[in-house]
């Protein structure tokens, strides 16, 4: 069989490359083009365009970028026309990737399929027309979306979550760095994977850590993102930069620092607590984005997971450098701060289920092809 995968970003790369692996296991004649990145192109297969020349974020960069994203999406759909893949498999970036399915719906005649689904029940519900009419099956990576979606009348399957995947891999890698002897002295700063993320975030997480005691400052660098960008903005600053060792990194550490995303779930699995640390580039447009456009209670994975406040949300003008450092000191001490967020992972990992995502998701497609489900 053929697949056409599209990932718009560092996650979407780790996890479509753990998927190709999964549906190589099962179709030992899979044929892969794609949209992606490093970890994706290390699989096999064709990589038309990497990730880093779609990655825009917010409403300004999708502005400014808008002819480059749409030129993309017309090369993307050609492409996909010229090659016709037996499917077309998307891994979450929505903007681009529901303009992908309605072509691909509206014009051919390739089963479309969703993993990672688009996070409607935050913002931007209107979208579940759009799947409604040109996805085909959509494989949920959280277990609240289940009931979501079934109360808009669309049938999703609950996979499991890939981070559980990734982290058990590296659990279980044989080149896994020693824990440290004594007691961790490190605290991890992970402050997005988008320049415009790190640029708005990065600053005050700096100010945060600054004399915080004899703990090592280590910045764990995102895929995608020169040295050059991390070295301006960790001038006058202790702080070490690492490269393509995030868990590494976050397993070594005390506690950390944590831009909302991915990157707070897989903190959790590796049971470091965590101060989640988002702010949006206006003070007016962020205090609009949460009363108005924000339809969710959290916005951290761990707490809409765990379906209360397992860990600190500092959000918007409430992200600063005071009250990042008064959350995190707690957490360097055995206190009662630390232990009630290692309590909420253990019953949030529970409501995650087993690892295995990648397999169950590639069963279900290769099924799906092959007429074995409906």
């Amino acid at each position: 069989m053929r697949y056409y995968l599209i990932a718009g970003e560092a996650s979407g790369d780790l996890h479509g490359a753990n998927l190709m692996k999964a549906l190589r296991k099962r179709d030992a004649e899979a044929e892969f083009r794609f949209f992606g990145g490093d970890m994706m192109t290390e699989v096999g297969g064709e990589r038309v365009k990497h990730y880093r020349n779609l990655a825009y974020m917010g409403f300004w960069p999708v502005l400014t970028h808008l002819g480059t994203i749409l030129r993309s999406a017309e090369e993307c759909y050609e492409d996909i026309r010229s090659w016709h893949p037996d499917a077309l498999v998307l891994i979450d970036y929505p903007g681009f990737n529901l303009s992908i399915a309605k072509m691909v719906h509206k014009n051919l005649t390739i089963p479309v399929y969703y993993y990672i689904s688009p996070k409607l029940w935050a913002w931007k519900g209107y979208r579940i027309k759009n799947i409604k009419r040109d996805v085909d099956r959509l494989f949920s990576i959280l277990p609240f979306e289940v009931e979501f979606f079934a109360q808009r009348g669309y049938r999703v399957n609950y996979v499991g979550n890939p981070c559980v995947d990734a982290i058990h891999e590296y659990l279980q890698s044989a080149d896994r760095p020693e824990r440290p002897a004594g007691g961790a002295r490190t605290i991890a700063l992970l402050a997005g994977s988008r320049r415009q993320e790190i640029k708005r975030n990065l600053p005050y997480m700096l100010k945060a850590v600054e004399n915080i005691g004899e703990y090592e400052i280590i910045l764990a660098a995102a895929p995608g993102i020169d040295d050059a960008f991390y070295e301006e903005l960790l001038k006058g600053t202790n702080v070490r930069m690492e490269r393509g060792r995030t868990y590494a990194v976050l397993e070594k550490s005390r506690a950390a620092l944590v831009t909302s995303g991915t990157a707070t779930l897989e903190t959790a699995l590796l049971r470091i607590p965590q101060v989640v640390c988002y702010r949006l580039p206006v003070r007016f447009v962020a205090e609009l984005f949460y009363k108005f456009v924000l339809k969710v209670r959290f916005v951290s994975l761990v707490n809409l997971i765990a379906g209360r406040e397992v860990v600190p949300e500092l959000l918007s003008t409430d992200m600063n450098a005071d009250n990042v450092r008064s959350h995190l000191i707690p957490l360097l001490e055995d206190s009662p701060e630390r232990r009630a967020q290692l309590e909420g992972y253990d019953s949030m990992i529970d409501r995650l289920g087993p690892s295995g995502a990648s397999d169950k998701t590639a069963e279900m497609i290769t099924g799906l092809l092959a007429g074995r489900m409906q």
